[in-house]
Protein backbone atom coordinates (compact mmCIF):
# COMPACT_ATOMS: atom_id res chain seq x y z
CA UNK A 1 0.00 0.00 0.00
CA UNK A 2 1.60 3.72 -0.97
CA UNK A 3 2.03 5.81 2.09
CA UNK A 4 1.52 9.62 2.44
CA UNK A 5 2.84 11.56 5.14
CA UNK A 6 -0.19 14.45 6.22
CA UNK A 7 1.43 17.06 8.13
CA UNK A 8 -1.42 19.10 9.80
CA UNK A 9 -1.36 21.22 12.92
CA UNK A 10 -5.09 20.77 14.32
CA UNK A 11 -5.73 17.24 14.72
CA UNK A 12 -7.68 15.83 18.02
CA UNK A 13 -8.41 16.64 20.14
CA UNK A 14 -8.66 19.68 18.55
CA UNK A 15 -11.92 20.50 17.16
CA UNK A 16 -13.42 22.15 14.04
CA UNK A 17 -13.82 22.45 9.98
CA UNK A 18 -9.87 21.92 9.21
CA UNK A 19 -9.66 18.53 11.66
CA UNK A 20 -12.13 17.60 10.32
CA UNK A 21 -11.11 17.65 6.75
CA UNK A 22 -8.25 15.25 7.09
CA UNK A 23 -9.76 13.15 9.95
CA UNK A 24 -12.12 12.05 7.12
CA UNK A 25 -9.74 12.00 4.42
CA UNK A 26 -7.76 9.38 6.80
CA UNK A 27 -10.51 7.36 7.40
CA UNK A 28 -11.35 6.79 3.66
CA UNK A 29 -7.90 6.81 1.84
CA UNK A 30 -7.00 3.46 2.74
CA UNK A 31 -9.80 1.62 0.91
CA UNK A 32 -8.08 3.39 -2.48
CA UNK A 33 -5.02 2.03 -1.59
CA UNK A 34 -3.61 4.88 0.27
CA UNK A 35 -1.67 4.76 3.74
CA UNK A 36 -2.24 7.62 5.57
CA UNK A 37 0.99 8.89 8.42
CA UNK A 38 0.02 12.18 10.37
CA UNK A 39 2.26 14.34 12.08
CA UNK A 40 0.70 16.70 14.33
CA UNK A 41 1.32 18.84 17.24
CA UNK A 42 1.50 17.10 21.15
CA UNK A 43 -2.12 18.69 22.65
CA UNK A 44 0.25 19.65 25.43
CA UNK A 45 2.45 22.64 23.60
CA UNK A 46 -1.03 22.68 20.95
CA UNK A 47 -3.25 26.19 20.48
CA UNK A 48 -6.70 24.96 19.98
CA UNK A 49 -9.11 27.39 19.52
CA UNK A 50 -11.75 24.84 20.56
CA UNK A 51 -11.14 21.16 20.90
CA UNK A 52 -13.79 17.47 20.54
CA UNK A 53 -12.38 15.11 21.89
CA UNK A 54 -15.04 12.75 20.56
CA UNK A 55 -13.34 12.98 17.10
CA UNK A 56 -10.46 10.55 17.83
CA UNK A 57 -13.27 7.65 18.17
CA UNK A 58 -13.37 8.10 14.68
CA UNK A 59 -9.38 7.36 13.73
CA UNK A 60 -8.61 4.14 12.55
CA UNK A 61 -6.24 2.02 15.12
CA UNK A 62 -4.09 0.96 12.50
CA UNK A 63 -3.24 4.77 11.88
CA UNK A 64 -0.11 6.11 12.94
CA UNK A 65 0.12 9.19 14.35
CA UNK A 66 2.84 11.18 15.33
CA UNK A 67 3.39 14.04 17.75
CA UNK A 68 5.92 16.71 18.79
CA UNK A 69 6.63 19.43 21.06
CA UNK A 70 6.08 23.10 19.84
CA UNK A 71 6.78 26.79 20.89
CA UNK A 72 3.83 28.08 21.68
CA UNK A 73 3.58 31.59 21.24
CA UNK A 74 0.13 31.72 22.53
CA UNK A 75 1.41 31.22 25.90
CA UNK A 76 0.23 34.47 26.72
CA UNK A 77 -3.45 33.69 26.91
CA UNK A 78 -3.37 30.36 28.55
CA UNK A 79 -4.23 32.02 31.98
CA UNK A 80 -7.60 31.99 30.44
CA UNK A 81 -7.67 29.24 27.67
CA UNK A 82 -11.21 30.90 25.91
CA UNK A 83 -8.96 33.93 25.34
CA UNK A 84 -6.80 31.76 22.52
CA UNK A 85 -7.73 33.09 19.53
CA UNK A 86 -9.54 31.36 16.54
CA UNK A 87 -8.98 32.89 12.98
CA UNK A 88 -6.26 35.02 13.97
CA UNK A 89 -8.10 36.92 16.24
CA UNK A 90 -10.93 37.88 14.22
CA UNK A 91 -13.69 36.39 15.65
CA UNK A 92 -13.43 38.73 19.17
CA UNK A 93 -11.60 41.82 18.26
CA UNK A 94 -10.17 43.34 21.48
CA UNK A 95 -9.99 47.19 20.40
CA UNK A 96 -8.37 47.89 23.92
CA UNK A 97 -5.18 49.39 23.33
CA UNK A 98 -3.82 45.86 24.49
CA UNK A 99 -5.35 44.62 21.43
CA UNK A 100 -3.90 46.39 18.97
CA UNK A 101 -0.57 46.29 20.34
CA UNK A 102 -0.83 42.28 20.56
CA UNK A 103 -2.78 42.83 17.26
CA UNK A 104 0.46 44.23 15.58
CA UNK A 105 2.77 42.20 16.64
CA UNK A 106 0.97 39.40 15.70
CA UNK A 107 0.97 41.09 12.33
CA UNK A 108 4.48 41.99 12.08
CA UNK A 109 6.69 39.94 13.79
CA UNK A 110 5.22 36.84 13.55
CA UNK A 111 4.76 35.82 9.88
CA UNK A 112 2.62 34.34 8.51
CA UNK A 113 1.30 33.04 12.05
CA UNK A 114 2.49 32.64 15.59
CA UNK A 115 1.87 28.66 14.97
CA UNK A 116 5.35 28.53 13.35
CA UNK A 117 6.60 27.61 16.39
CA UNK A 118 5.96 24.02 15.70
CA UNK A 119 8.08 23.64 12.76
CA UNK A 120 11.88 23.32 13.50
CA UNK A 121 10.22 20.25 15.21
CA UNK A 122 7.38 18.67 12.80
CA UNK A 123 10.40 18.86 10.04
CA UNK A 124 12.75 17.03 12.30
CA UNK A 125 10.01 14.58 13.03
CA UNK A 126 8.76 14.42 9.05
CA UNK A 127 12.65 13.81 8.04
CA UNK A 128 12.83 11.03 9.95
CA UNK A 129 9.35 9.24 9.14
CA UNK A 130 10.53 9.95 5.29
CA UNK A 131 13.47 7.88 6.17
CA UNK A 132 11.77 4.90 8.28
CA UNK A 133 8.98 4.65 6.07
CA UNK A 134 9.88 5.61 2.56
CA UNK A 135 7.33 8.01 1.91
CA UNK A 136 6.90 9.52 -1.29
CA UNK A 137 4.00 11.46 -0.74
CA UNK A 138 3.63 14.52 1.39
CA UNK A 139 0.65 16.69 2.26
CA UNK A 140 0.67 20.06 4.20
CA UNK A 141 -2.49 21.38 4.79
CA UNK A 142 -3.24 24.90 6.44
CA UNK A 143 -4.14 26.93 7.83
CA UNK A 144 -2.12 27.58 10.25
CA UNK A 145 -0.46 28.84 6.75
CA UNK A 146 3.38 28.24 8.52
CA UNK A 147 2.82 24.42 8.41
CA UNK A 148 3.85 25.13 4.21
CA UNK A 149 7.37 26.13 5.55
CA UNK A 150 7.72 22.16 6.42
CA UNK A 151 6.67 21.47 3.03
CA UNK A 152 9.02 23.88 1.80
CA UNK A 153 11.97 22.76 3.30
CA UNK A 154 11.11 18.94 2.96
CA UNK A 155 11.09 19.51 -0.84
CA UNK A 156 13.92 21.43 -0.56
CA UNK A 157 15.82 18.37 1.21
CA UNK A 158 14.20 16.15 -0.59
CA UNK A 159 13.46 17.04 -4.49
CA UNK A 160 12.08 13.26 -5.64
CA UNK A 161 9.15 13.89 -3.25
CA UNK A 162 5.87 14.60 -4.42
CA UNK A 163 4.72 17.73 -2.14
CA UNK A 164 0.84 18.41 -2.35
CA UNK A 165 -0.06 21.97 -0.64
CA UNK A 166 -3.67 21.93 0.68
CA UNK A 167 -4.82 25.53 1.19
CA UNK A 168 -7.86 25.82 3.29
CA UNK A 169 -8.26 29.48 3.30
CA UNK A 170 -7.13 32.47 1.91
CA UNK A 171 -3.27 33.81 2.56
CA UNK A 172 -2.50 37.39 2.53
CA UNK A 173 -6.27 37.65 1.25
CA UNK A 174 -7.93 36.41 4.49
CA UNK A 175 -11.06 38.21 5.91
CA UNK A 176 -9.44 39.57 8.79
CA UNK A 177 -5.62 40.51 7.53
CA UNK A 178 -6.24 44.01 8.15
CA UNK A 179 -6.97 43.69 11.29
CA UNK A 180 -2.86 42.96 12.44
CA UNK A 181 -1.85 46.30 11.06
CA UNK A 182 0.71 44.86 8.83
CA UNK A 183 3.36 47.42 7.62
CA UNK A 184 4.48 47.64 4.25
CA UNK A 185 7.24 45.38 4.46
CA UNK A 186 5.60 42.61 6.50
CA UNK A 187 3.35 42.54 3.73
CA UNK A 188 5.95 42.24 1.29
CA UNK A 189 7.51 39.64 3.50
CA UNK A 190 4.09 37.41 3.60
CA UNK A 191 3.41 37.90 0.33
CA UNK A 192 6.36 36.97 -1.07
CA UNK A 193 6.10 33.42 1.31
CA UNK A 194 2.95 33.07 -0.51
CA UNK A 195 4.29 33.15 -3.82
CA UNK A 196 7.05 30.78 -3.17
CA UNK A 197 4.80 28.16 -1.53
CA UNK A 198 2.52 28.20 -4.56
CA UNK A 199 5.38 27.84 -6.87
CA UNK A 200 7.47 25.38 -4.78
CA UNK A 201 4.37 22.67 -4.34
CA UNK A 202 4.13 19.89 -6.98
CA UNK A 203 0.25 20.21 -6.66
CA UNK A 204 -2.19 22.50 -5.26
CA UNK A 205 -5.66 22.00 -3.57
CA UNK A 206 -8.00 24.54 -2.53
CA UNK A 207 -11.50 23.93 -1.14
CA UNK A 208 -13.26 26.04 -3.80
CA UNK A 209 -12.94 27.48 -7.46
CA UNK A 210 -12.78 31.33 -6.94
CA UNK A 211 -9.76 30.53 -4.36
CA UNK A 212 -8.29 28.61 -6.93
CA UNK A 213 -8.91 31.68 -9.05
CA UNK A 214 -7.44 33.82 -6.36
CA UNK A 215 -4.16 31.57 -5.99
CA UNK A 216 -3.79 31.56 -9.40
CA UNK A 217 -3.71 35.10 -9.89
CA UNK A 218 -0.48 35.21 -7.71
CA UNK A 219 1.30 33.06 -9.52
CA UNK A 220 1.48 32.27 -12.98
CA UNK A 221 1.18 28.98 -14.52
CA UNK A 222 0.08 27.19 -11.21
CA UNK A 223 -3.94 27.05 -12.37
CA UNK A 224 -2.58 24.01 -14.06
CA UNK A 225 -1.44 22.08 -10.64
CA UNK A 226 -4.43 23.06 -8.69
CA UNK A 227 -7.50 21.29 -7.80
CA UNK A 228 -10.47 22.05 -6.67
CA UNK A 229 -11.25 19.17 -3.62
CA UNK A 230 -14.19 20.88 -1.35
CA UNK A 231 -15.25 20.34 2.18
CA UNK A 232 -17.67 17.91 2.73
CA UNK A 233 -19.56 15.10 5.22
CA UNK A 234 -19.49 11.94 6.21
CA UNK A 235 -22.47 10.05 5.30
CA UNK A 236 -21.96 7.40 8.43
CA UNK A 237 -22.51 10.51 11.01
CA UNK A 238 -25.60 11.09 9.43
CA UNK A 239 -26.87 7.72 9.94
CA UNK A 240 -27.34 7.44 13.64
CA UNK A 241 -28.82 10.43 13.85
CA UNK A 242 -32.52 10.68 12.61
CA UNK A 243 -34.31 14.04 11.59
CA UNK A 244 -37.43 15.60 13.15
CA UNK A 245 -39.36 18.33 12.70
CA UNK A 246 -38.87 20.71 15.97
CA UNK A 247 -42.68 21.73 17.36
CA UNK A 248 -42.13 24.87 16.89
CA UNK A 249 -40.13 26.51 14.62
CA UNK A 250 -36.30 26.52 15.02
CA UNK A 251 -33.90 28.67 12.73
CA UNK A 252 -30.52 27.23 13.55
CA UNK A 253 -26.87 28.73 13.06
CA UNK A 254 -23.95 26.53 13.75
CA UNK A 255 -20.44 27.72 14.29
CA UNK A 256 -18.97 30.75 15.40
CA UNK A 257 -20.55 34.53 14.75
CA UNK A 258 -17.99 37.34 14.55
CA UNK A 259 -18.36 41.26 14.14
CA UNK A 260 -18.24 40.90 10.16
CA UNK A 261 -21.20 38.46 10.01
CA UNK A 262 -24.20 40.59 9.09
CA UNK A 263 -27.03 39.61 10.67
CA UNK A 264 -28.95 43.12 10.84
CA UNK A 265 -31.39 41.97 7.56
CA UNK A 266 -31.93 38.84 9.65
CA UNK A 267 -33.57 40.41 12.79
CA UNK A 268 -35.21 42.68 10.96
CA UNK A 269 -37.09 40.04 9.22
CA UNK A 270 -37.55 38.14 12.13
CA UNK A 271 -39.21 40.95 13.75
CA UNK A 272 -41.79 41.58 10.95
CA UNK A 273 -42.47 37.84 11.02
CA UNK A 274 -43.19 38.33 14.95
CA UNK A 275 -45.51 40.99 14.10
CA UNK A 276 -47.10 38.45 11.58
CA UNK A 277 -47.76 36.65 14.43
CA UNK A 278 -45.36 34.05 13.78
CA UNK A 279 -43.91 31.86 16.91
CA UNK A 280 -40.21 31.10 16.08
CA UNK A 281 -36.80 30.49 18.43
CA UNK A 282 -33.38 31.54 16.77
CA UNK A 283 -30.76 29.18 17.94
CA UNK A 284 -26.87 29.81 17.96
CA UNK A 285 -24.59 26.79 18.63
CA UNK A 286 -21.28 28.29 19.04
CA UNK A 287 -19.49 31.52 19.72
CA UNK A 288 -20.88 34.62 19.06
CA UNK A 289 -19.19 38.00 19.74
CA UNK A 290 -20.42 40.22 22.39
CA UNK A 291 -21.46 42.92 19.88
CA UNK A 292 -23.47 40.64 17.66
CA UNK A 293 -25.06 39.28 21.01
CA UNK A 294 -26.27 42.70 22.52
CA UNK A 295 -27.71 42.93 18.57
CA UNK A 296 -29.77 40.57 18.51
CA UNK A 297 -30.90 40.57 22.20
CA UNK A 298 -32.17 44.04 21.55
CA UNK A 299 -34.56 43.29 19.34
CA UNK A 300 -35.77 39.57 19.83
CA UNK A 301 -37.38 38.66 23.25
CA UNK A 302 -35.42 36.14 25.15
CA UNK A 303 -37.94 33.79 24.88
CA UNK A 304 -37.27 33.71 20.96
CA UNK A 305 -33.58 33.24 21.30
CA UNK A 306 -31.58 30.89 22.33
CA UNK A 307 -27.48 30.93 22.70
CA UNK A 308 -25.48 27.51 23.28
CA UNK A 309 -21.80 26.78 23.89
CA UNK A 310 -19.64 25.16 20.88
CA UNK A 311 -20.62 21.71 20.97
CA UNK A 312 -18.61 18.45 20.09
CA UNK A 313 -19.21 17.57 16.27
CA UNK A 314 -22.07 14.97 16.87
CA UNK A 315 -24.05 17.19 19.03
CA UNK A 316 -24.06 19.73 16.48
CA UNK A 317 -25.39 17.30 13.68
CA UNK A 318 -28.36 16.69 16.17
CA UNK A 319 -29.03 20.55 16.32
CA UNK A 320 -29.30 20.77 12.40
CA UNK A 321 -31.55 17.79 12.23
CA UNK A 322 -33.59 19.11 15.10
CA UNK A 323 -33.88 21.99 12.68
CA UNK A 324 -36.67 23.93 10.79
CA UNK A 325 -34.35 26.23 8.69
CA UNK A 326 -30.71 26.36 8.63
CA UNK A 327 -28.36 29.86 8.52
CA UNK A 328 -25.60 30.40 6.59
CA UNK A 329 -24.26 33.62 7.51
CA UNK A 330 -20.93 34.39 4.82
CA UNK A 331 -18.23 36.96 6.05
CA UNK A 332 -19.06 40.54 4.71
CA UNK A 333 -15.82 41.10 2.78
CA UNK A 334 -14.28 41.37 -0.63
CA UNK A 335 -12.85 37.99 -0.53
CA UNK A 336 -16.67 36.47 0.08
CA UNK A 337 -17.30 35.08 -2.95
CA UNK A 338 -14.33 32.66 -2.15
CA UNK A 339 -15.58 31.51 1.34
CA UNK A 340 -16.97 28.14 1.26
CA UNK A 341 -17.36 27.58 5.31
CA UNK A 342 -17.02 23.60 6.36
CA UNK A 343 -20.56 23.24 7.68
CA UNK A 344 -22.17 24.02 4.59
CA UNK A 345 -21.95 20.72 3.60
CA UNK A 346 -23.35 19.01 6.47
CA UNK A 347 -26.14 21.61 6.09
CA UNK A 348 -26.93 19.66 2.66
CA UNK A 349 -26.55 16.18 4.11
CA UNK A 350 -29.42 17.13 7.07
CA UNK A 351 -31.66 17.74 4.26
CA UNK A 352 -33.08 20.78 5.68
CA UNK A 353 -33.83 24.34 4.21
CA UNK A 354 -31.17 26.71 3.84
CA UNK A 355 -30.85 30.55 4.06
CA UNK A 356 -27.35 31.88 3.17
CA UNK A 357 -26.85 35.09 3.29
CA UNK A 358 -24.22 35.95 0.76
CA UNK A 359 -23.27 37.06 -2.07
CA UNK A 360 -25.99 35.23 -5.01
CA UNK A 361 -22.79 34.67 -7.46
CA UNK A 362 -20.11 33.42 -4.51
CA UNK A 363 -19.21 29.33 -4.71
CA UNK A 364 -21.30 28.65 -1.28
CA UNK A 365 -24.47 30.01 -3.10
CA UNK A 366 -23.60 27.71 -6.59
CA UNK A 367 -23.04 24.59 -4.36
CA UNK A 368 -26.33 25.19 -2.74
CA UNK A 369 -28.21 25.88 -6.00
CA UNK A 370 -26.86 22.64 -7.70
CA UNK A 371 -28.29 20.75 -5.08
CA UNK A 372 -31.38 22.69 -4.85
CA UNK A 373 -30.64 22.64 -0.96
CA UNK A 374 -31.96 26.06 -0.22
CA UNK A 375 -31.63 30.13 -1.69
CA UNK A 376 -28.87 32.53 -1.62
CA UNK A 377 -29.88 36.16 -0.38
CA UNK A 378 -27.98 39.38 0.30
CA UNK A 379 -27.18 40.53 4.14
CA UNK A 380 -30.06 43.06 4.23
CA UNK A 381 -32.50 41.94 1.45
CA UNK A 382 -35.23 41.84 4.38
CA UNK A 383 -37.81 41.46 1.76
CA UNK A 384 -36.87 38.20 0.20
CA UNK A 385 -35.58 36.47 3.55
CA UNK A 386 -38.90 37.24 5.28
CA UNK A 387 -40.70 35.22 1.87
CA UNK A 388 -37.86 32.46 2.16
CA UNK A 389 -38.82 32.08 6.43
CA UNK A 390 -42.59 32.00 5.20
CA UNK A 391 -42.78 29.90 2.82
CA UNK A 392 -39.84 27.54 3.98
CA UNK A 393 -42.08 24.70 3.52
CA UNK A 394 -42.14 24.87 -0.06
CA UNK A 395 -38.29 24.12 0.18
CA UNK A 396 -38.43 20.83 2.22
CA UNK A 397 -37.78 17.82 0.26
CA UNK A 398 -36.27 19.73 -3.07
CA UNK A 399 -32.84 18.94 -1.99
CA UNK A 400 -30.75 16.77 -5.24
CA UNK A 401 -29.55 14.16 -3.22
CA UNK A 402 -27.32 12.88 -6.06
CA UNK A 403 -25.50 16.31 -6.25
CA UNK A 404 -25.24 16.23 -2.52
CA UNK A 405 -23.53 12.76 -2.30
CA UNK A 406 -20.82 14.56 -4.84
CA UNK A 407 -19.76 16.05 -1.30
CA UNK A 408 -19.69 13.20 0.58
CA UNK A 409 -15.98 12.41 2.27
CA UNK A 410 -16.27 8.77 0.42
CA UNK A 411 -16.45 10.91 -2.83
CA UNK A 412 -13.71 13.20 -1.95
CA UNK A 413 -11.36 10.97 -0.79
CA UNK A 414 -11.95 9.46 -4.67
CA UNK A 415 -10.87 12.90 -5.85
CA UNK A 416 -7.85 13.15 -3.42
CA UNK A 417 -6.55 9.78 -4.75
CA UNK A 418 -6.19 11.73 -8.29
CA UNK A 419 -3.76 14.14 -7.54
CA UNK A 420 -1.66 12.15 -5.05
CA UNK A 421 -1.36 9.18 -8.09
Amino acid sequence: MNKVLIITYYWPPSGGAGVQRWLKFTKYLPEFGWEPVILTVDPEYAAYPVTDNSLAAELPLSVKVHRTPAIDYFSIYKKDKSRIPAAGFANSVDNTFKGKILRFIRGNFFIPDPRRGWNKYAFRKACEIIETEGINHVITTSPPHSTQFIGLNIKKKYPGIKWIADLRDPWTDIYYYKQFYPTFISKRIDSGLEKKVLKKADRIITVGASLKTLFSLKVKGIENKTEVITNGYDEADFKVITANEPSRFTITYVGTLSDIYPVNGLIASLKNLRLEGKDFVLRFVGTVSENVRDLIMSDIPDSSVEFLPYAIHSEAIKYMMSSTVLILIIPSHKSNKSIVTGKLFEYLASGKPILCLGPADGDAAEIINKCRSGVTVDYYDEKKISEFLGNVDEYSGLSDKDAVKDFSRFSLAKQLVVVLK
